[in-house]
């Protein structure tokens, strides 16, 4: 069982890594060189603002490494989305042990529900943002962050599986929490990059990581399946 969720993860985290550094590449790193040239602009020519002094609190590291354009970005992204990627496949593996997908066409649920999960949920408090502008304490939207997502798994696990409507009500209102107390925000917003461009960018991360998910999880779904019937054959 080990080996079977090991093979599944690598092989499926390797694909929807390709994948996703593929569909970043065409679509959402386009994006993020744009609105990096306004960033690295004179602020006197480039500022956008919703208030005065809106980008007192922004700092921008001169000496931070940071990979060129070409090469370097689309290796260090396709790193990142590798590990991302993986770590989530043994999720999914690890989850079909204890309910395995009867069809492949389930592991597209499984997907659904990721992406529910880590992005959709997280993002209706903190959306993604372009470079150049302004957040909140990072701590605070990290622990917001895990809080939503934590909250979302919970809940939609009793939405599915529970048997009882009053679990399932209890899970709609796990998912709800987070939302009501609210994600932590910048005292003032502001951005450097027009309004138009961030919300390109908005649609585009959106979309790429339902791509990567529903992959993710018609991927892992296939070959946890195939490696089951072959162990069975064996």
């Amino acid at each position: 069982m080990i080996k079977r969720i090991a093979q599944t993860a690598g092989f499926t985290g390797l694909l929807a890594a390709l994948l996703l550094t593929l569909l970043q590449s065409l679509w959402v790193a386009p994006l993020i060189l744009q609105a990096e040239t306004y960033e690295k602009a004179p602020a006197t020519e480039a500022v956008h603002e919703h208030a005065p002094g809106a980008m007192a609190g922004h700092v921008h590291d001169e000496e931070a490494w940071e990979p060129e354009d070409g090469w370097q970005r689309v290796l260090a992204t396709t790193g990142g989305n590798l590990v991302v990627a993986v770590g989530f496949a043994l999720m999914l593996a690890g989850l079909y042990t204890l309910r395995a997908p009867s069809r492949t066409s389930q592991g597209l649920l499984w997907g659904l529900a990721g992406y529910a999960t880590f992005c959709l949920a997280p993002t209706l408090g903190l959306p993604p943002e372009l470079p150049g502008t302004a957040a909140a304490d990072l701590v605070q939207r990290q622990t917001w962050w895990v809080g939503a997502a934590a909250s979302t798994a919970v809940g939609l696990a009793l939405i599915v599986f529970a048997g009882n409507w009053l679990l399932k009500l209890l899970g709609a209102a796990i998912i709800a929490v987070p939302h009501v107390i609210g994600a932590p925000q910048p005292e003032v917003h502001s951005m450097l990059a027009p309004e138009a461009l961030e919300a390109q960018f908005k649609i585009a991360s959106q979309l790429t990581n339902a791509a990567f998910w529903l992959a993710l999880g018609l991927i892992s779904a296939w070959l946890f399946r195939r490696k089951g019937e072959n162990g069975q054959r064996a």
